[in-house]
């Protein structure tokens, strides 16, 4: 073997040794970063927007892993755990899904009842009423005499929405009938959680008075109104 041949010999065997040693230094820095990074786990992100107090549903979220270090204590790792809930909260595209943004969905207590009545779309809901939400209710009566005058009175006070329907075609009723009466348009079926004597209030207003409608009440705020309060007519703001 001449001098030139041992050269590439050498030189040969220097780049095998310097791939080995490249190679090994990957390894290393790959195993640095495991090291640091730990073990991944499952997650979930939301795929689209939620509005809240609206149904979760698994399609609404993309699964995900990331390393479990770097993952909230309150992250949901699996969508059992959403089963059933609602969105406390507007959830927003891309936000990984946690165990605070989500509540059970309302539902009765002892002694209460479900009731549902259509309330007109334009002027008693607004798309503002959600599952979970309290609200006052309030109905006006026209007056039996004609020097009678109409009286607006709030027929429950805090009243826990329990569902919220579909939007849907609401039919005139005849100005003739002893019921309240209606005009055509729309109007969505809300379902309360009511004791026996506020959904006898609410069925009542249903039937004889002219108009019902909801008042949303912020969250935290106190329901109770006072007796006092409970009824109005214009001469009381002469």
């Amino acid at each position: 073997m001449n001098s030139r041949q041992r050269r590439g010999v050498i030189l040969l065997l220097v780049s095998v040794l310097c791939a080995i040693g490249a190679f090994l230094g990957v390894l290393s820095v790959i195993k640095n970063v495991e090291s640091k990074v730990g073990p991944e786990t499952t997650a979930y992100r939301l795929k689209t927007d939620v509005a809240a107090y609206k149904p979760l549903d698994p399609g609404q979220f993309e699964k995900v892993s990331m390393p479990k270090r770097w993952l909230p204590s309150t992250a949901v790792t699996d969508l059992d755990q959403v089963s059933g809930k609602i969105a406390v909260t507007p959830l927003k595209k891309g936000s990984l899904l946690q165990d605070d943004m989500v509540v059970e969905r309302p539902a009765l207590k002892s002694g209460q009842q479900e009731i549902a009545i259509m309330i007109d779309a334009a002027t008693g809901v607004a798309g503002k009423i959600n599952p979970g939400a309290r609200v006052n209710i309030y109905a006006t009566f026209e007056g039996k005499r004609a020097e009678d005058k109409p009286v607006s009175k709030v027929i429950v006070a805090g009243a826990q929405v329990i569902d919220v329907g579909k939007l849907t075609p609401l039919e005139a009723t005849d100005p003739g009938e002893t019921a309240g009466t209606r005009q055509a348009g729309e109007a969505v079926p809300i379902t309360f959680a009511l004791d026996t004597r506020d959904a006898q209030r609410v069925a009542y207003a249903e039937s004889f008075a002219s108009h019902v409608r909801l008042a949303l009440l912020a969250p935290d705020s106190e329901a109770t109104i006072p007796p006092g309060e409970r009824t109005y007519t214009l001469d009381g703001d002469k």
